[in-house]
């Protein structure tokens, strides 16, 4: 390790982080008058400052990115405690150019005394902002409060997604995400013909108990089917599933149903996102092209390992952002959006049966034509194995991974591979992202070791440009 300073060692060069402080939830993303926008909780003083907000991101083209500080303070009664995670909403003229942005939170108070902040002593606002240009923002208007909720539900109740789409009830559409009294998660659904008062509508759970709590809902719509996104926490770790604490993952609804008329999910057809260590509350949203994009938090509430060394001004990072299919089956496919190809500089061509070596802890790997096992090793350090019908991850030097040890899925063979590998982030996409493993990682060494053992018709690498580094000095 040489005598960088440990502060600037491992910050990403294409993922989002701000400069200092700690980010979570992907919030908030959408393309507004032809600018991407990511918003993402931000608490910019950590590790010793309190507050919890909204942090900003813009970009012309998904690669290059500028951070705006906050955008959302917890500044009213009915945010106290903070902004948290919520969702945006683009509203269009008559002539379908994007005339306004709405931005729809929830704002988390914990009212002093001996409460338990799950039954009582906690209110979840949800509170909506406008904007006609993207930066500056209206006054907070608060729309929902604990007592326009059912009262079944527990006062966890957060993380407003919002969507058009004509109903006899209205137009818009608000997802929650909640907890019952009975500790079972659900989410919450709520009506409005103008966005701003709302009318409950229902509050689906699963047939059987599936988590204690459903964070971070989401409608996916692909090829005219619906899913539905969610968090459930509290899942009992199993061996080939839900190995984090907090999972995150989609349930296909039938064909021609809508998640406006479900009353119960079948949880056995849940498909987690992600199977790595670092992965949780994505958020999707649909830009201008027509895409699908998707944004996760490369981290875990609640887990057991280091989510970063000592002595950093800066915690997480996002995902790089993914473009979603559907496969025949309807799996949801996950694919780096095309245009982060183009951060990539210099080519290598990798030793099928040996090891590389590359400049920098920034690159692109990329195997295709894969016949048989594959093993992947970064820097000795970090393995990617697929044998005997599965796909395991695996870090091989401790201090590298900082406390994780293995993820693993059961997969039916592999026939491409993509890696990114981003100073301390490593995402991995098996079979055009039917599978993915997202991890934060923290190497030693000042170059990339990439050794394979495999047999397939292409592998390659490129060097990745650094296109966060004017965010990082301002």
């Amino acid at each position: 390790m040489n005598e960088k300073s440990v502060d600037t060692r491992w910050r990403m060069a294409y993922h989002l982080m701000p400069p200092t402080g700690w980010l979570n939830d992907p919030n908030g993303l959408c393309q507004f008058k032809g600018t991407y926008h990511v918003f993402h909780q931000y608490s910019p003083e950590w590790p010793t400052g309190r507050e919890r907000g909204w942090g900003h991101f813009t970009s012309p083209d998904l690669v290059h990115w500028e951070h705006h500080g906050m955008a959302i303070h917890q500044d009213i009664p009915e945010d106290a405690s903070g902004a948290y995670s919520g969702g945006a909403l683009v509203e269009r003229d008559a002539e379908g150019h994007d005339a306004l942005l709405r931005l729809y939170y929830t704002g988390n108070v914990k009212e002093p005394g001996d409460y338990d902040y799950i039954h009582a002593g906690r209110q979840a606002n949800e509170i909506e902002v406008t904007s006609e240009d993207g930066y500056t923002l209206s006054p907070k208007r608060v729309l929902l409060r604990n007592a326009d909720y059912p009262d079944f539900l527990s006062c966890h109740v957060r993380d407003p997604k919002l969507w058009r789409e004509d109903s006899a009830e209205g137009s818009y559409h608000m997802l929650l995400g909640a907890r019952d009294l009975d500790d079972h998660g659900r989410l919450l659904l709520f009506d409005s013909h103008d966005g701003e008062k709302w009318t409950y509508r229902s509050c689906p759970t699963s047939m059987e108990p599936f988590g204690y709590m459903w964070e971070c809902p989401d409608r996916v719509v692909l090829d005219g089917r619906e899913y539905a996104g969610f968090s459930p926490q509290g899942l009992p770790d199993e061996e080939w599933r839900w190995q984090n604490e907090s999972n995150c993952g989609y349930i296909e609804l039938p064909e021609g149903v809508r998640l406006l008329d479900v009353d119960r999910l079948d949880q056995r057809e849940f498909v987690e996102w992600d199977r790595g260590f670092d992965f949780y509350a994505p958020q999707t949203f649909v830009d201008e092209s027509g895409r699908t994009i998707l944004f996760g938090w490369m981290a875990v509430p609640d887990v057991d390992y280091e989510s970063a060394p000592e002595g950093l001004s800066w915690i997480h990072c996002l995902t790089v952002p993914r473009e979603l299919s559907r496969a025949r089956d309807g799996r949801i496919l996950q694919r780096p959006v095309a245009e982060v190809a183009s951060l990539r500089k210099d080519t290598y061509g990798l030793d099928a049966r040996g090891t590389t070596t590359l400049p920098r802890h920034r690159a692109d790997v990329e195997l295709a034509g894969i016949t048989g096992d594959v093993r992947l090793t970064l820097d000795d350090a970090l393995e990617l194995v697929c044998e005997d019908g599965a796909a395991y991850l695996r870090f091989l030097d401790g201090a590298v991974g900082a406390g994780r040890t293995e993820r693993r899925v059961r997969i039916d063979g592999v026939a491409s591979l993509r890696a990114l590998v981003d100073e301390s982030a490593v995402e991995v996409y098996l079979n055009g992202g039917r599978e993915v493993f997202s991890t934060r990682w923290f190497p030693r060494r000042d170059d990339l070791g990439v050794t394979l053992a495999c047999d397939c018709a292409s592998a390659r690498a490129w060097t990745m440009r650094d296109v966060m580094a004017n965010t990082y000095t301002r």
